[in-house]
């Protein structure tokens, strides 16, 4: 991965080791302060358990929370556990990187009430973390195998749900993807300091432990095999392979060292051996509004850089990053300019020195240019305008909607025997808990498809009387 990135460390500006190494190690530990047994037990009792609760309503993987809190409260963890983990395979993720501050959380009871909701997403690490550091007996069992395949392509939160629910049926599920490791996002896109210590990838060992699946990593679909193949060799496919292409600035962008995209640094920071080893600059500007624009800033903030800055062509309640992220981004050093638009990137010898922006305002509606422009200087500028589905490998056979795939109500493309599932669909938010719906939602539509042909296939078997009848 690190190798097809060009991380520019011979600019001006852009060195690695700025830090003294223990400095590292306290820049990229855990963000967030997990609750001690007596903390959550305490957190878990301020919870009113209410009937057709909010919260629940305001989780898209339709986790039931007042059960798996009260669960908390009477100290059955690994219940709790169980009620979070029968609906969401990868609740331990969640739990870390869930927006919860938009959903369970604002929803929460409490909130409305005296503005402090119950601490919903630290309650769920709570009980997943100590889940998975004892797990005892197998929370799934496999049930026996139906002799149906199915295909998965993509190993991200949507291609895992899926892979993993079809398992437990006893369906045999292959699992590709074109990356070194599983995890999709949840791997390579996520700031390393809200998952430390690997566990991404202790919880997808987890969620494999109840075989029938089998990884096969490095394939690239359109390059080592193509859809077409899966759909005759296998009963049927899923497509869950995120968006491998990025939006453009839609300004001229000239090939300049230290101009790069905001999720490559991630990708880079996430797979590196050692912290140190990753370059960034002095001066850090940071182009676009989400998840991924906050994640890359905080990162270049805590590798050294001295001023990094997030710049957004609207204003801060337009911004896709929730309102906690924005103030997380502002708390560790980093400068949000909003109604700021790109103009142009400036550049030396060969290296970016500045981008100068126009300050943008909205008239009845629409957003134009106000007539008055800035400039600031920098030495690293991480693109973090939003990324695209590559429509070239799947085949260009598949109905799109606003450049992602069209899915139904049950996850089925347009093509029979196909679904999908995750970013690269349209109408989705984005986020690996709706990933991981979307991906209940199909393995349950393939689930029922394979059992209605299993049925139609024996129905259509020759009876054993019948059959000696015909001999004679």
């Amino acid at each position: 991965m690190k190798g097809q990135i060009p991380v520019g460390v011979d600019a001006p500006g852009i060195h690695s080791g700025r830090l003294a190494p223990a400095d590292y190690l306290s820049s990229f530990s855990d963000s967030t302060v997990a609750l001690t047994h007596i903390q959550a037990v305490i957190e878990a009792e301020r919870c009113y358990y209410c009937f057709d609760a909010p919260c629940t309503r305001a989780c898209p993987a339709d986790i039931d929370v007042p059960s798996f809190i009260h669960r908390i409260a009477q100290d059955n963890v690994r219940g709790a556990a169980e009620a979070i983990l029968q609906e969401n395979v990868l609740g331990g993720m969640c739990a870390r990187v869930c927006p919860t501050d938009t959903l369970c959380e604002q929803a929460c009871v409490r909130n409305a009430q005296d503005g402090k909701p119950v601490q919903i997403g630290l309650l769920q690490r709570h009980a997943t973390d100590t889940y998975f550091a004892n797990p005892g007996q197998p929370l799934f069992v496999r049930a026996a195998d139906s002799g149906k395949t199915v295909a998965v392509v993509g190993a991200g939160p949507a291609g895992l749900t899926v892979a993993h629910r079809l398992a437990v049926n006893g369906h045999n599920v292959v699992v590709f993807d074109a990356r070194p490791k599983p995890g999709g996002l949840n791997e390579y896109g996520l700031a390393t300091y809200k998952t430390p210590h690997d566990f991404a990838q202790q919880e997808i060992a987890w969620l494999l432990s109840v075989g029938g699946i089998a990884l096969r990593l490095n394939q690239r679909l359109g390059q080592d095999f193509t859809l077409e193949q899966l759909r005759t060799d296998y009963d049927a496919v899923f497509l869950g392979m995120g968006l491998a292409g990025v939006n453009a600035l839609g300004i001229d962008e000239p090939a300049l060292a230290g101009v790069r995209e905001a999720v490559d640094f991630i990708a880079e920071l996430r797979q590196s051996d050692s912290f140190s080893q990753v370059a960034v600059g002095r001066n850090v500007v940071v182009i676009g509004g989400g998840m991924t624009a906050v994640d890359a800033a905080v990162q270049a903030k805590k590798l050294g850089a001295r001023e990094v800055t997030i710049v957004y062509r609207r204003g801060e309640t337009e911004m896709k990053a929730s309102p906690y992220e924005q103030a997380w981004a502002k708390k560790c050093g980093v400068t949000l300019r909003y109604w700021s638009a790109p103009q142009e990137i400036h550049g030396e010898e060969g290296c970016v020195t500045g981008v100068s922006f126009m300050v943008m305002q909205q008239q009845n509606g629409v957003l134009v240019a106000s007539g008055e422009t800035f400039t600031l200087p920098a030495d690293m500028v991480l693109k973090a305008i939003g990324q695209t589905y590559d429509a070239v490998p799947a085949g260009r056979t598949m109905a799109l909607k606003g450049g992602r795939i069209l899915v139904d109500d049950q996850g089925r493309t347009s093509l029979p025997g196909v679904w999908a599932g995750g970013d690269c669909c349209a109408d989705g938010l984005d986020l690996t808990v709706d990933a991981v719906r979307q991906g209940k939602i199909a393995a349950k539509s393939i689930a029922l498809a394979l059992s209605v042909a299993g049925r139609v296939a024996a129905n259509d078997t020759p009876s054993l009387a019948n059959q000696e009848c015909s001999h004679g």
